[in-house]
């Protein structure tokens, strides 16, 4: 768990924007919560190749794990599928003069990016979870435990 997620309310939902804000970089706030976007090409994992699991920065939980990580030369991280079904939730989005499916952490409500379909990827689902890194923290499976 990341160690924002220790000291979390039973339900992260409940947390006002003001708690947001103490939690929050303004940039994570910025994106997270009022459902911003970072600019492409500029997120920390977007050519990660590492293994591990990737988790929602505001609240810790695990969201994608990076086998389902691909390229897809878009800007940002994209996944081909969730790491359980309930991990993120789906909303009808129509800003920006288009009809797009934002993706949000189920547990606390917070703006990951969008899926796609249908894009021609040569993926199992043929979806891409279209996600801004700094959503996301990683845990690396591959690094050394402390002695």
């Amino acid at each position: 768990m990341t160690d924002r997620a220790h000291d979390f309310p039973a339900d992260p939902k409940s947390l006002t924007d003001a708690d947001w804000r103490q939690r929050l970089s303004e940039a994570e706030f910025r994106v997270l919560r009022q459902a911003g976007t970072e600019a492409p090409f500029t997120g920390e994992y977007t050519d990660s190749t590492d293994v591990g699991v990737y988790r929602c920065r505001a609240c810790g939980t695990e969201l994608f794990r990076s086998e389902a990580k691909f390229s897809s030369h878009c800007g940002w991280p994209s996944f081909f599928t969730p790491l359980a079904g309930d991990a993120v939730i789906e909303r009808r989005d129509a800003s920006l003069g288009m009809v797009r499916t934002e993706i949000l952490c189920a547990a606390c409500e917070s703006h990951l990016g969008h899926v796609f379909a249908g894009e021609g990827y040569d993926t199992p689902t043929d979806l891409r979870y279209c996600i801004n890194s700094i959503s996301l923290t990683f845990d690396d499976e591959t690094a050394s435990p402390a002695e």
